[in-house]
This record gives C-alpha cells, sequence and structure tokens, in this order.
C-alpha cells in the first residue's frame, strides 16, 4: 500500500503528464470557434494545424509542443496536510519521474554545469506555496514554455497614472510581444503588492477559470476591455493578422504603495498548458482536468 508521499508524487507526475498532453476542453471549444469566426484562409489553416496538433497530442499520449517549459507546481497547502517540509524533494523526484516518463525535455539548465537533463536544478522545479483551511494538499503543475516567458513584461508604472497607465501598459506589452509568444494568447495581470509579488499575482490571475470575470464588476469591466482592444491590435493567430490575438485575460490585484505601481504581465501560447489536482491527508486523489 502506498504511503502519502508516494501518492503526492505519482499525483504530480500524472498532472505533469496531463498538462503536457491533454488540453483542456473549453480551451479547445474557443480554438473551433475562433476557426469558424476567422475570415482569412491563412488564420482558418493555422487554427485547423493547431485544433490536428492538440487531437494527435491526446491520441498518442505525445507532449503538444517540443518545448514542455520549465516546470512548476502551484500549491495551496491545507492547516492539517501531514505533509509540509519535504513537500519539495516529493516534487523533484515527481519532476525527474516526469522527464523520464512522458518525456518531458530537459529544460533545466545551471549557469555554471549546463543542462541538469532531469529538469531539476537550483530552485527548479519552481514551487509556489499558498496556506489555506482544511485538511487537503491542491497541486496544480504548470510546465510553461520559453517562448512565452520570454515576452512576460513587468513595469512600475507612475502611480498618478492609475488604471490608465495600467492599461497602457498591458496593451504595449501585448504589442511588443507580436506573433513571440505564438498566439492566441491567455494573459494574466497582476497589479499591487511589490516589484516581485505583482508577476506572482499575474501568473496566480492566468490561472482563473476560463472565460469567468473578476467577481469586482469594476476589474471585470476592465478585463472585457483590454480583452477587445487586445484583439483589435490585428496580431492574430501565430502572428498572420487574422483570428484572435487572446482567448482570454484576467486581472489579479493586490494593495500598494503610495509611491508604487507594480504591473505584471504573464502570457501563456495558445497551448496553455496546466492540470490540477487535490490529495486528502488520508491518500484520496481527485483530478480537476481531463
Amino acid at each position: 500500500m502506498k504511503n502519502l508521499e508516494n501518492i503526492v508524487e505519482d499525483t504530480a507526475v500524472e498532472l505533469l503528464k496531463r498538462a503536457a498532453n491533454i488540453l483542456q476542453n473549453d480551451y479547445v471549444a474557443a480554438l473551433s470557434e475562433a476557426r469558424q469566426k476567422t475570415r482569412g484562409e491563412i488564420g482558418r489553416s493555422e487554427l485547423s494545424n493547431i485544433l490536428k496538433n492538440i487531437e494527435l497530442a491526446k491520441e498518442t499520449s505525445q507532449p503538444i509542443c517540443q518545448d514542455t517549459g520549465v516546470v512548476a507546481f502551484m500549491l495551496k497547502l491545507g492547516d492539517n496536510f501531514p505533509i509540509r517540509s519535504k513537500l519539495r524533494k516529493i516534487l523533484e523526484n515527481a519532476t525527474r519521474k516526469a522527464t523520464n516518463e512522458i518525456p518531458l525535455r530537459p529544460n533545466a539548465v545551471d549557469l555554471f554545469r549546463g543542462n541538469t537533463k532531469d529538469n531539476v536544478g537550483r530552485h527548479v522545479p519552481l514551487i509556489y506555496i499558498e496556506l489555506v483551511e482544511g485538511d487537503d494538499l491542491e497541486i496544480t503543475a504548470l510546465p510553461k514554455g520559453g517562448g512565452s516567458s520570454n515576452v512576460a513584461a513587468h513595469s512600475m508604472v507612475t502611480p498618478g497614472l492609475g488604471w490608465k497607465g495600467i492599461k497602457q501598459f498591458v496593451l504595449e506589452s501585448t504589442a511588443r510581444a507580436g506573433s513571440l509568444g505564438c498566439p492566441p494568447y491567455f494573459l494574466g495581470v497582476g497589479v499591487g503588492g511589490g516589484e516581485d509579488y505583482c508577476m506572482f499575482l499575474a501568473k496566480k490571475a492566468l490561472l482563473k477559470p476560463f472565460g469567468v470575470r473578476n467577481e469586482d464588476p469594476k476589474v471585470a469591466k476592465i478585463e472585457e476591455e483590454l480583452l477587445e482592444k487586445i484583439n483589435s491590435l490585428g496580431i492574430g493567430v501565430m502572428g498572420l493578422g487574422e483570428g484572435p490575438t487572446a482567448l482570454d485575460l484576467h486581472i489579479e490585484i493586490a494593495a500598494r504603495h503610495p509611491a508604487s505601481l507594480p504591473v505584471g504581465v504573464v502570457f501563456s501560447c495558445w497551448a496553455f498548458r496546466h492540470a490540477k489536482g487535490r490529495v486528502s491527508k488520508e491518500g484520496k486523489v481527485v483530478f480537476e482536468y481531463a
């Protein structure tokens, strides 16, 4: 019988496999709808190629993209979940196992030793931990490719510009990204906190439910406005000028220093790869995404 540490490790491996090989159904539906609405033949053809790629990856249980990303885990750790300090070691073991079994391309590069060959290195996999009430451990696997990470953006916006400055920065960042991150994009925008925390907020925003607007109606309105303006930039599918530039955008906000207005923008390419699961303290596992 497996102990809880083995169960957490196996769950993390399975989540990495699902994230790498299977795009969520609502994203696939959105891409299919975009293909129907796209007028240009080139844009429709590219969306057809994307959809065929998704289908083949799922059928053959192979990664959607050859760049399987830097491995990251977003954790929600319940007060009463019995494993705590051992989680890093468990998730490192899971990453090594997933690299060999799925397989994942080795993407962890040490500045002195070169590629580690197993996706584990200093501070990698990336692990973000949020302490929550309850008995469970929620794990979200988020292997993020280099292309979309390279176009991430950060700015300390002049506080007096407020939301006008925030919107301008998001639009300028998307325009600069252009085709480099393989659109149509998913965007997460983090506002406030600090120069580092706004980027974490942006990554959290990226993981919000698809198509669901912010609980604050004022923020929800800004999400809709930005998504509309981004899609009017004309970047289009793979930068070809046809079809959608972005499929969704979410904003997460925090309080800030009066003299600072940190803003972070995190992009995902069309292959927004992530998978979520929950492990109870008794060892029961529930996977949220197919």
